[in-house]
């Protein structure tokens, strides 16, 4: 497959999602180029991210599934020591940084934390074999991690804000939540000082709290996309030469094994900051 492209197109083709939408002149199909992808605009679907998305959030609920249909009191096989170990590590960060009552937490942490893992796993696999795959299917374009997307992040991120704004309403009352964004950080007894500083702190505070959702997006995009691009440039390393390509091997290994700390440390990050954000929700500031 390297060899059909020059090194830019064959970066460029490995960065575009395979993306179905309307066309200008109204019909309907998938996008053979950049230019046709953005020409369908804002309603136009990445079906690669969607398949993967889903499908990995799939194949996380039957494995966990399996694993509690075959429970055991007794001595666990391996797949359930692993469940448990995953559970019993997720049920800890819940209880370090969630002070409240709320049975929704921990499963969607574990949710979290797993369904982004197995996103982010995707990257491990070679960059070439899904694409290439697909080519001969006709396919255009396939890209085969999901968090590579910012479509994809910023749909987590999002989900994970509006689950922040509804507590915050349901735990504060709506007066309660515009006084927490009103009259802080600048408080004042003095009621004209108090409507002074209410545009600033609205400011400040709604600056704070859209930055909450942009930087659960951005971070784990940013460092899935360097991810991925560098998976990308060594995988050109093989079509320069023999010495070029093992040493390309060599160092696709290497990466491979330190990217297992990052996509881990993302899903952490990820779910950690949900679990927090949740956590000062359902806090008051008096």
């Amino acid at each position: 497959m390297a060899e059909a492209h020059t090194s830019g197109e064959y970066i460029k083709h490995h960065l575009q999602n395979l993306t179905f939408g309307q066309h200008p002149d109204g019909t309907w199909g998938v996008a053979h180029s950049v230019e046709e992808a953005k020409a369908m605009g804002f309603w136009a679907i990445n079906v690669d991210s969607m398949l993967f998305s889903i499908g990995l959030g799939v194949l996380f609920l039957f494995l966990f599934r399996l694993a509690a249909k075959r429970a055991s009191v007794g001595v666990p096989g391996g797949w359930q020591n692993f469940v448990e170990w995953i559970v019993e590590f997720i049920d800890d960060s819940v209880r370090g940084s969630f002070s409240h009552r709320n049975a929704m937490v921990a499963p969607l942490a574990l949710t979290v934390f797993v369904w982004i893992f197995l996103l982010n796993l995707m990257d491990l696999l070679p960059v070439d074999w899904l694409p290439w795959i697909a080519t001969l299917a006709g396919v255009p374009y396939f890209k085969i991690v999901p968090t590579t997307d910012p479509n994809v992040t910023f749909a987590l991120a999002l989900s994970v804000f509006f689950l922040v704004l509804y507590y915050s309403v349901k735990m504060k009352g709506p007066g309660g939540f515009f006084a927490e964004l009103a009259f802080q950080p600048f408080q004042s007894k003095n009621a004209l000082l108090k409507l002074v500083f209410m545009p600033v702190n609205l400011l400040l505070e709604g600056v704070s709290l859209i930055a909450k959702p942009v930087s659960l997006a951005l971070r784990l995009f940013g460092n899935m996309y360097a991810g991925e691009m560098i998976f990308i440039l060594i995988a050109l390393m093989f079509g320069g030469g023999v010495l070029l390509g093992v040493f390309g091997g060599v160092l696709q290994w290497a990466w491979a094994v330190f990217h297992i700390l990052i996509i881990t440390l993302q899903a952490f990050i990820f779910m950690t900051l949900t679990i927090v954000y949740l956590d000062m929700a359902h806090s008051e500031h008096h």
